[in-house]
């Protein structure tokens, strides 16, 4: 197997491989974001012990009790690996005891790897599973110089309450994680050329914007096929590859996996999202404090932001859906049994396509500020939107980025399949725009019309309005 990107993450696991100290180490980040592929690729037969939770679509469909299903893989996994038949573990004591045993066999002079995927599973309501865990690492695993132990999971949230800030017998004793995040534009392209495929970066946006740079999504792309026919297998086939996946996200990252959906649902009904007043006014619910840990849940997940719009106060905290593949489904496969031809005549002109290009900017926002020649310069990004008054009509800003130098970039993301252009129109909405942000900014700062779109733009008799053009190219260098 062959890894493509993930270079600043390999390069951690070599060090924390060769540190000679035990090592607990946490890699999280959403599903199917090749969180095991990066441990079975770069460890390969290194590994002494291994084993995943089972998920819970996987325990509903097994009649008995939950913990004892857990345990009894756990056990499974342990013979199949080498261990002697012992009694079946009926705790997570006895089994973390028996792997203690098995651990203690095989030493040999060499680094022992302990890797549990999808370890947030594995913790079933009453199990006692954290309590076990901590006792397995505190009493044993932190005084084995020998030993890493690394455990993956897509549930982000339990991640960071559990482990990274860990209270109890777990505080303070992870000694590593690693966010694993999806492929950037460059490494999608990386990704497809390992597969043998050469398409133009428009198209990778295109897919990107669609599957979020996500790796096993892309091992579906057919790059003999048009991206209509992919979309059409991928959602609307029978037996289509990702026809499942929207509600198995949520099945697999979230307790309340119902209510997330619902939130995520609800987001995704208007680009800026909804404040959390609002949020409960669209849901009819009145339990503010089960909606803030799903918020959170969903936040720690990446599913969605919290964002406050530029110049509006902190109480007016935002939410809104950065998830590509939510945003697709939910826009073109949700309650659809067949692909609308017609909708993707002109992705440009479609208002998914503008939100989601936002999104795509945003996402390689490091990038962007690059190509400003402003990477050094700390900045506040920000959207915006101007209700206008008697003198001014109201506007709507994709991006502000205001900046320590007393500059405020005012970014208009366009996704266009040709050149953009501006005419007249445009033109004066743009200086309505320029003139608002002055306004708020009391005249103090210099505003700097910026173009982000992805052939550039096309010369015309307003071709001077934005003083700086990035391009999709700029996203691949």
């Amino acid at each position: 197997m062959e890894l493509i990107g993930r270079e600043k993450e390999a390069k951690e696991l070599n060090r924390l491989y060769n540190s000679n100290k035990p090592e607990l180490v946490a890699i999280y980040g959403r599903r199917r974001v090749g969180k095991t592929y990066l441990i079975d690729t770069y460890f390969a037969d290194k590994i002494t012990f291994t084993h995943t939770g089972m998920s819970p679509d996987e325990l509903e469909k097994i009649d008995a009790r939950k913990l004892n299903s857990q345990l009894d893989a756990f056990y499974g996994s342990l013979l199949s690996q080498g261990m002697q038949a012992k009694r079946k573990p009926k705790t997570w004591i006895e089994a973390f005891t028996l792997l203690i045993e098995f651990l203690e066999s095989k030493k040999n002079g060499q680094r022992r790897i302990v890797f549990i995927d999808e370890l947030p599973w594995l913790d079933t309501p009453r199990s006692n599973f954290i309590p076990a865990f901590g006792w397995f690492w505190n009493n044993y695993g932190c005084k084995q110089q020998d030993l890493m132990v690394i455990v993956c999971g897509s549930a982000t949230s339990w991640i960071m309450n559990h482990l990274i800030n860990a209270h109890g017998g777990l505080y303070g004793r992870l000694t590593y994680s690693i966010r694993l995040s999806p492929f950037t534009l460059k490494e999608t392209r990386d990704f497809l050329i390992n597969k043998g495929i050469r398409t133009s970066e428009y198209n990778i946006a295109l897919i990107d914007m669609i599957l979020g740079g996500i790796p096993y999504y892309l091992n579906y792309y057919n790059g003999d096929s048009s991206i209509e026919e992919n979309i059409d297998n991928w959602f609307f086939q029978k037996d289509a590859k990702l026809g499942l996946e929207f509600d198995n996200l949520f099945n697999s990252t979230f307790d309340n996996n119902k209510l997330a959906k619902k939130m995520v649902m609800a987001l995704a009904k208007r680009g800026q999202g909804y404040t959390r007043k609002e949020l409960l006014e669209q849901l009819g619910i009145s339990d503010g404090e089960l909606i803030g840990n799903c918020l959170k849940a969903l936040v720690q997940s990446d599913f969605i932001i919290e964002y406050v719009p530029y110049m509006a106060s902190k109480n007016k905290k935002h939410y809104k859906v950065i998830d590509p593949f939510c945003l697709f489904y939910l826009k073109f496969v949700h309650n659809q049994t067949s692909l609308n031809k017609n909708v993707f005549y002109d992705f440009g002109e479609t208002s998914w396509a503008g939100h989601s290009f936002e999104n795509l900017c945003l996402y390689h926002f490091p990038t962007l500020k690059s190509v400003l020649g402003i990477r050094a310069i700390n900045t506040m990004q920000f959207s915006w939107c101007d209700k206008g008054n008697e003198n001014r009509k109201g506007s709507q800003i994709d991006l502000v980025i205001e900046r320590k130098d007393g500059v405020i970039n005012l970014c208009e993301m366009k996704f266009y399949n040709k050149e953009f252009k501006v005419d007249k129109d445009y033109h004066l909405n743009l200086m309505n725009k320029v003139e608002s942000l002055k306004s708020y900014s009391k005249g103090k700062k210099t505003i700097i019309p910026t173009l982000v779109t992805t052939y550039g733009l096309e010369k015309s008799g307003y071709f001077d309005d934005f003083s700086n053009v990035i391009t999709l190219n700029d996203f691949f260098k």
